[in-house]
């Protein structure tokens, strides 16, 4: 096959749906205006020309013109068998407008719950695309009820996750290298991996640290990510002096996640908002780790309380820090909770089951 994907250049979610079918010998090719930041053996990239300077409103209506046209030409050209759109962007209006089919539409999460309801105008572009598409593809049952109060038929959308490589994301012994070097050699580690994003609060989690060192103080922290909110964050724990005790990472590269994982016991989500399972999440249940999530997106599906982890309610720091403290003091359920979360991934949220059911239906729209 053929495939024309129009995706955010900077995506690892983006990245491992084209590797997939680029190592399985399909000619794909990535659309985009952006610098690309993917670095794929046997990926095309087709950059789409920007012009110069305008009044913002003009710039736009410019720009969309002219890359239109740019695409349409690629379409005669290059003949694609299919064009799979990630994430609803201007970006994605491209294929909406070029009238090609089939059109297929992977939505990520807040471009189907949040952006409708940030403007008139997001809510427009969003109605549009998914109008227009084809099939739509989603990560969770709530972005599928989300569609649906927007208008979609049901019969368009199906799920399919992003999954986790199970062959990379497994257990292995902890890397001694790095907690040296972060100084957590002897100390139990709590890890979380969200953005510093409002979205994401981590602020809960640093105000849950207090209560947990009470009953275990040598517990250390680490926080992953960059954002918006770092600075703020770091004040906070600062603030509650706690700074000796967390470890800000800033951003891990994707290949370099799984050292930290392994070399952690418990894994957090304190997210306000999710498309389905965080990707994150599912990761740190395929390294055996137990997980205390919110409860938001599809999280009750895939975490039972007491089971394979906990569910929290959001902005709730001392029952964070109770579950947290409960886990620490009771490894044995840390490791049983943890092997229960290794088979759920391996069995329901497999990158390559998915991946395969994804070929599947290419071939069956083609």
């Amino acid at each position: 096959m053929k495939i024309f994907y129009i995706a955010p250049s900077k995506s690892i979610h983006a990245e491992r749906w084209m590797r997939y079918f680029a190592d399985a010998g399909h000619e794909v090719h990535l659309i985009t205006s952006d610098a690309p930041q993917i670095n794929i053996k046997n990926i095309k990239v087709e950059m789409l020309k920007r012009f110069g300077p305008h009044s913002p409103i003009i710039s736009h209506l410019v720009n969309f013109v002219a890359k239109e046209f740019q695409f349409r030409k690629l379409i005669r050209t290059l003949k694609p068998d299919i064009i799979h759109a990630h994430y609803i962007m201007r970006a994605t209006l491209l294929g909406a407008a070029s009238g090609f089919h089939p059109f297929v539409v992977t939505v990520w999460g807040s471009d189907i719950l949040v952006a409708p309801k940030e403007s008139k105008i997001s809510r427009f572009i969003v109605k549009y695309v998914l109008r227009k598409t084809d099939l739509i593809t989603c990560d969770g049952e709530n972005m599928k009820r989300a569609m649906i109060k927007l208008g979609v038929n049901s019969s368009k959308i199906k799920i399919i996750y992003f999954g986790v490589d199970t062959r990379k994301f497994i257990l292995r012994p902890k890397d001694e290298e790095l907690k040296n070097k972060l100084e957590i050699s002897n100390s139990p580690v709590i890890i979380s991996l969200r953005r510093l994003e409002p979205l994401y609060d981590v602020e809960t989690l640093i105000r849950c640290i207090p209560f947990v060192f009470k009953e275990s103080p040598q517990a250390r922290f680490i926080i992953a990510g960059k954002g918006s909110e770092e600075m703020k964050l770091k004040k906070i724990a600062e603030s509650l002096g706690i700074s000796d005790s967390i470890r800000f990472v800033g951003w891990i590269p994707h290949n370099e996640i799984v050292r930290y994982l392994v070399s952690s016991d418990i894994y957090v989500s304190t997210s306000l908002s999710d498309g389905g399972i965080a990707v994150s999440t599912a990761e740190a249940m395929a390294c055996e780790l137990p997980v205390v999530i919110t409860d938001s997106a599809d999280n009750k599906k895939w975490v039972k309380n007491g089971k394979n982890g906990f569910i929290f309610s959001l902005k709730d720091s001392k029952v964070l820090a109770e579950k947290i403290i409960f886990l620490l003091k009771n490894e044995n359920m840390r490791l049983r909770f943890g092997g229960v979360n290794r088979k759920i991934i391996e069995e329901n949220y497999n990158y390559y089951k998915e991946m395969g059911k994804m070929e599947k239906i290419y071939k069956e729209l083609i």
